[in-house]
């Protein structure tokens, strides 16, 4: 008997035992599961501070730091962080514009652009719908590009979703996507912030809304300008973001423009039109097109001015180009890894087409552009990179120029430059590089940036 009764009693602490051990496993295992989250919390915010310390703010970003953006009546903005390939920031943005905008665009000529762009411009093709508002939704980290038919479906979901948030006509939802080329979006990351979008919708987020679209950016871009209409003012803001993957083939970046004029969607595309040149199509960082390259702008008609015509329609213009000039220069200045602003100043060619030929060989010439990083007056490879530009010139009457200093004419180095002044010129941050051709009375100024170790650096490790 006793022996029975001691097998019990063994059996049951043996249960009693393993019981305490699964409570004890159960225990650690809870135990260092916090710790682990713990541990992880603190790895990504290392990372996250490594990353930040890598990422300095361009030496050539505005002093006074984002520009204080005039409120656009019709057009309100959010962002959200949507975890798309960035962690603990901002990724995705909505903008909202009101019944009757005008909407005008213009986008990259790439042969294998993205599906937001074919849609962007598929839809302003179409025939608007009387009194429709519109609204854009960009995302950064993914770019969609080259993604076949899933991007196209992509595409389709995240503008249907903002269609029906916003009880707008599909047509009338322009998207963008920036980032890595090739990796399917996954848009439902996007998809499911649109109702918090649509919730935080206000007219003071434009800021918020540049932020959200960088990419390699140090600094969200920013610029306004006002003029006075008949019977208000007139307001414009836009923003932009670009850095890397720079060239002229319109629009070189992402830029969102916004106007409360009265103006038809015909008038602002002529205005877009016909100074995209001049503008965007005149910057370089690195003569790459990209994929995604797109640019809106949008006129809620909520100002209470005039119908936007005769002199007015000149000072508007005029005023638009500012800004658009304004945004290009800020792209240049957050050129990646850039220390030097650099203008590309070209006269005296046979023709507009040579001036641009020239241009853009000198400020495309990574020659020219290490020498500039490094602070050398090397004026050699200027004379190579006009030489190879496929422009008519004439050895003996080109004239180069660093700043007011003459370096060279008439075949040859001008007697009395000296190397220590073209030295102590390249010491700016701010160069003006000019060349005169004395072909002709044609002339071209672009805008470039120098070519660093940390631009390698960049784009070498972008997708890791």
């Amino acid at each position: 008997m006793a022996k029975t009764d001691w097998k019990a009693e063994a059996k049951a602490l043996k249960k009693k035992l393993k019981k305490k051990v699964s409570d004890l496993s159960a225990q650690l295992a809870e135990a260092g599961a916090a710790v682990g989250a713990e541990v992880a919390d603190a790895a990504e915010t290392a990372v996250a501070a490594v990353k930040k310390a890598a990422k300095p703010v361009s030496p050539l970003a505005p002093k006074d730091g984002f520009p204080k953006l005039p409120v656009i009546k019709g057009a309100s903005f959010a962002a959200i962080g949507a975890g798309i390939k960035y962690q603990n920031r901002k990724d995705v943005m909505l903008v909202h514009l009101a019944p009757g905008t005008t909407v005008a665009g213009v986008f990259t000529r790439s042969s294998t652009r993205s599906g937001c762009v074919r849609d962007c411009q598929d839809k302003l093709a179409m025939k608007v719908p009387a009194g429709a508002g519109a609204a854009i939704v960009v995302n950064s980290g993914n770019s969609n590009a080259f993604t076949g038919k899933v991007g196209d479906a992509a595409v389709a979901a995240v503008t249907g979703g903002v269609a029906e948030a916003l009880a707008l006509p599909a047509s009338r939802v322009f998207s963008s996507s920036t980032g890595v080329i090739g990796e399917p979006l996954p848009f439902e990351k996007i998809t499911a912030v649109i109702p918090q979008l649509t919730a935080d919708l206000t007219e003071e987020a434009i800021q918020m809304a540049a932020e959200a679209i960088m990419t390699t950016d140090t600094f969200p871009k920013g610029a306004a300008a006002v003029i006075e209409g008949e019977g208000g003012p007139i307001h414009i803001s836009g923003i932009a973001k670009g850095s890397g993957m720079i060239a002229p083939d319109m629009a070189t970046m992402l830029v969102y423009l916004f106007t409360d004029a009265k103006i038809s969607a015909a008038n602002l595309q002529k205005m877009l039109a016909r100074n995209v040149d001049s503008t965007f199509n005149s910057i370089t960082v690195d003569s790459d097109t990209s994929t995604s390259d797109t640019l809106l702008l949008c006129a809620t008609g909520q100002s209470a001015a005039a119908e936007v015509k005769g002199p007015v329609a000149k000072a508007f213009e005029a005023a638009l180009r500012e800004v658009m000039m304004s945004l290009a220069h800020q792209v240049i200045r957050d050129g990646e890894g850039a220390t030097k602003f650099v203008e590309i100043r070209v006269t005296g060619a046979a023709s507009p087409e040579d001036a641009g030929r020239v241009a853009m060989s000198i400020a495309n010439s990574p020659l020219v552009k290490t020498a500039v990083a490094g602070q050398d007056p090397n004026w050699g490879r200027i004379v190579a990179a006009i030489g190879k530009s496929g422009a008519a010139a004439d050895r003996d009457r080109l004239k180069i120029t660093f700043g007011d200093i003459l370096v060279a004419e008439k075949g040859w180095r001008n007697p009395a430059y000296r190397e220590e002044d073209g030295a102590a010129y390249m010491l700016r941050d701010e160069l003006v590089i000019g060349v005169d051709l004395g072909l002709g009375r044609a002339a071209r100024t672009v805008w470039t940036c120098d070519l660093t170790d940390r631009y390698i650096a960049i784009n070498a490790d972008y997708r890791s």
